[in-house]
């Protein structure tokens, strides 16, 4: 028996996973990540290092972030308190999905998690106080492939839930995709 039901979105890779809790009156209790269970449901990435990040207010926006080849990441994400919309842009060169994202509300209470695959590029809203997002990732942090897109870029026209929000110095001065650095083809990762 299944202990994760798993969806696949229309940015072929993304996947929402939806870990089985088991829950009574003290509470509950889910397994977060079976490698096993994971291989099974046709997912076989090995992960490598954990990260979670802390944001203090609602309306700060992360991202948008990737890492070149050949030290691009997949992810896996999860919301430990508080709530996220979580977006994936496809930026594979030929891809049908080129340029197109994805929104997804991931939360404490939802428990979903975000399986963002290699040639996306990633980023997050707060949606609530006291957010923490912990994830999985299948390379290491490679601060000279370390690129980003502009989260507002008008040619992708993500429908964020904030208008005017806390960002990084760093993602404050991302290029737009269009005149990002990206090295993925189609067919190379997927």
């Amino acid at each position: 028996m299944a202990k994760a039901k798993v969806t696949n979105t229309f940015l072929k890779g993304v996947k929402i996973i939806e870990p089985m809790a088991f829950g009574d009156n003290r509470g509950f209790f889910m397994e977060s990540y079976n490698e096993q269970e994971l291989d099974m449901l046709g997912i076989h990435t090995e992960f490598i290092q954990d990260n979670q990040s802390f944001s203090s207010e609602p309306g700060i926006v992360r991202g948008l972030h990737y890492q070149l080849n050949p030290k691009c990441q997949t992810k896996l994400l999860r919301v430990l308190t508080g709530a996220i919309m979580d977006v994936a842009v496809d930026i594979r060169k030929g891809s049908p999905t080129f340029g197109k994202w994805g929104g997804f509300i991931l939360s404490e209470y939802n428990r979903r998690q975000l399986l963002i695959p290699k040639g996306f590029a990633h980023g997050f809203c707060t949606l609530t106080p006291n957010v923490n997002v912990f994830y999985k990732v299948d390379e290491y942090y490679a601060p000279e492939q370390d690129r980003g897109i502009m989260w507002n870029d008008p040619d992708i026209g993500i429908n964020w839930p904030v208008s005017d929000p806390i960002l990084s110095e760093k993602d404050k001065h991302h290029p737009c995709m269009k005149d990002a650095e990206i090295n993925f083809e189609i067919g190379a990762e997927d």
